[in-house]
């Protein structure tokens, strides 16, 4: 081997490895920052890259109660992507997952858009369902208009009964979520909601 390809194959190690080295620190950096944080009073800090993380589904519509008239808003669901690596393995959430809904209107007729619905930029609802054993286990958070930090539901809500008695997976509506449901279902932790 000549000097020339000998110093080109270093150069050519030496940037693969700085490569590898620059992916997990990015990927460290991203998981120690899709961790729930907190302020002094309890609410939790909105992730501001939570729209990078894992898609999980959209929903149009959706209603749990009584039907409601006008727009049907869209419902998309976020989770860190840790929590979906650990889910994907083991079917459970671990300890700090991280789902994020963020509703928003839909409009009809825009651009080219002859027919259906499309999401807006207006977002009209934000809320998280996090777990966290520190504090006590899975909890629920509401962002208002605008706010960068969450407030707890009371446990007497009744998102925290809805989510108990109709998760499929350990309090989590995993029936919504397509690409979770088959690695539920093959760990033995789905439970069949259908009534």
């Amino acid at each position: 081997m000549g000097l020339r390809h000998a110093k080109s194959l270093i150069l050519g190690l030496a940037v693969v490895s700085y490569a590898a080295y620059c992916i997990r620190a990015n990927a460290a950096a991203g998981s120690s920052s899709a961790k729930p944080r907190y302020n002094a009073s309890g609410g939790l800090l909105l992730p501001s890259e939570y729209r990078r993380w894992t898609f999980l589904s959209a929903g149009i519509g959706m209603t749990y109660g009584p039907t409601s008239t006008g727009a049907l808003p869209f419902e998309n669901v976020f989770v860190n992507p840790a929590a979906y690596d650990s889910f994907m393995k083991t079917g459970r959430w671990p300890d700090k997952t991280m789902l994020l809904l963020e509703v928003r209107r839909s409009e009809s007729r825009v651009s080219i858009n002859k027919d259906g619905r499309v999401q807006t930029q207006t977002i009209v609802g934000l809320e998280a369902h996090v777990k966290d054993e520190a504090r006590g286990g899975w909890a629920f958070y509401n962002f208002p208009e605008g706010a960068t930090e969450g407030r707890p539901f009371p446990k007497t809500a009744d998102c925290f009964t809805c989510h108990e008695q109709n998760g499929a997976s350990d309090t989590t509506f995993v029936q919504f979520y397509p690409a979770l449901i088959e690695a539920a279902k093959q760990k033995g932790t789905y439970r069949d909601t259908e009534h």
